[in-house]
């Protein structure tokens, strides 16, 4: 069979600049078949002798490779800030699960006696799944792929990557990384291909986390239950900020910008919705313009500025007709405007929307771009109310006159985090174990490595051989409970 190529795209230029070469069905196979071999003396490692692997490999991230991360990645995403601390986001997730691993994996095993029959005692084992598969994204391409491929291989598995085809370039300067570590190399691999790719990926794997959109989400779903194979989905959000009269407006408009424009918008848990009381909402609006009008591009300096370019056209679209929708219905854009081009990039300021419904697109669909459409409310119940009517619930924020105020609204958002006081607080708090509400996903961003493997029971019988009368029928219902 003839190779098949893919071009890339630069984004900053919109011309590609480089291609991959797309691994077919066989690739694939080879690829598990030669992974699935490591796995087997990986996970009969102790989990603390894998944690003195990975953190071999977080010295290699930290240092020796670390700059050629950040250049890989910023390529890929135009040069966003997230691609300047990507590496330092990896060693935050290792370094987590390197103190946590052992101990939670320790925590999953029970032991003891049966309630309703003392001869019989049992034990537990944790058996990881063989091959992980990860589909990650192309916004954070680095960030997102590690999330995910992280955790599984302290759980014990083996990992194989497929990126996204726009931002596959990370890819090279992280596999050199791992490749220096015999052990991790043995474990973790990745592909590089389109949609075929993953759909092979998934035929392989006996457990697959993706990160993307609804409708491919819907169909990675569909293509793990067919075969009964578990598995995640993140997939994005349409998150609300409620800024509640009191409320310091400095620090709101600040927690707003950064919120709503960092990675030009093209984060999945970005604000793209904003509620703000009406007693306040004129003013909040005019500090909000003349923050975003401060807000330069990093053009033509990629690292100068504070917005970056679309990672992609399609993206600037999905944007410029959400705005178009809009005004349509009667927006009004008090600043900013649709995207345009800079030698063959696609650029956006910061837009912010007055007057919008969720009659709009803007309010209701993933926008991923940096708008910030904002509406007044008159009460709390008002906000709270509007800030629910979404098919997601990955993350929200509450800004208001008190911790405890914000914290009593905080807690009747349907969002698996939200943010108090703040926005955008998505990247920490990595400790705690949340679940997302409607289409964000399942089952979450949560840092549990028990998901990675399958608990065994033994049961062992010390006395005569149990006959279930219905008088031991009966204990075992007492014992259940």
């Amino acid at each position: 069979m003839a190779t098949r190529m893919l071009p890339v795209r630069n984004p900053r230029t919109g011309q590609p600049d480089t291609e991959i070469e797309v691994a077919d069905r066989a690739a694939v196979a080879a690829k598990a078949v030669r992974l699935r071999a490591g796995q087997r003396k990986w996970a009969a490692m102790p989990a603390q002798a894998r944690v003195g692997v990975m953190g071999r490999w977080a010295q290699l991230i930290g240092g020796k490779y670390r700059q050629a991360i950040i250049d890989a990645d910023s390529h890929d995403t135009g040069y966003c800030e997230i691609s300047r601390i990507a590496p330092d986001m990896m060693l935050g997730i290792i370094g987590g699960l390197c103190a946590t691993a052992p101990a939670q994996l320790q925590g999953a095993l029970r032991e003891g006696v049966a309630r309703a029959n003392p001869d019989v005692r049992y034990t537990t084992l944790l058996k990881p799944y063989g091959l992980v598969g990860i589909i990650s994204p192309w916004n954070a391409p680095t960030m997102l792929s590690m999330l995910h491929a992280i955790p599984p291989l302290f759980a014990g598995c083996a990992v194989l990557l497929k990126p996204s085809e726009v931002t596959p370039r990370f890819t090279g300067p992280l596999f050199d990384s791992v490749r220096e570590i015999p052990e991790l190399a043995e474990v973790f691999d990745c592909i590089l291909g389109d949609g075929e790719t993953g759909q092979a990926l998934i035929e392989e794997a006996d457990y697959i986390s993706f990160t993307g959109s609804v409708p491919n989400g819907r169909k990675v779903a569909a293509a793990c239950g067919a075969r009964m194979i578990p598995y995640d989905v993140e997939l994005g959000g349409k998150d609300p900020l409620i800024v509640m009269q009191g409320a310091d407006l400095d620090k709101a408009v600040s927690a707003t910008i950064r919120g709503a424009i960092s990675a030009t918008g093209q984060v999945c848990f970005s604000i793209e919705r904003i509620y703000v009381d009406a007693a306040i909402h004129d003013a909040f609006v005019e500090k909000l313009k003349a923050r975003a009008q401060k807000i330069e591009l990093n053009h033509p300096d990629p690292l100068g500025g504070h917005i970056g370019p679309f990672t992609g056209p399609h993206q600037a679209a999905i944007v410029a007709g959400h705005l178009e929708d809009a005004v349509s219905k009667g927006a009004t854009i008090v600043e900013g405007g649709a995207p345009f081009k800079i030698d063959g990039g696609d650029y956006m300021r910061p837009t912010i929307l007055t007057g919008v419904t969720h009659d709009m697109k803007i309010m209701r669909e993933e926008t991923f771009g940096p708008c910030m459409p904002v509406m007044a409310f008159t009460d709390i119940e008002e906000a709270i109310r509007l800030a629910n009517d979404t098919d997601y619930g990955l993350s929200a924020a509450v800004i208001g006159p008190d911790e405890e105020t914000a914290i009593a609204v905080g807690e009747r958002i349907d969002a698996g985090k939200v943010s108090i006081q703040d926005t955008f607080l998505t990247f920490f708090g990595s400790e705690a174990k949340n679940d997302s509400f409607g289409y964000s996903g399942l089952p979450g961003l949560r840092p549990d490595l028990t998901r990675y493997v399958r608990k065994q029971a033994l049961l062992i019988n010390s006395g005569e051989p149990v006959c279930l009368t219905r008088q031991a029928v009966s204990a075992v219902d007492q014992a259940m409970g």
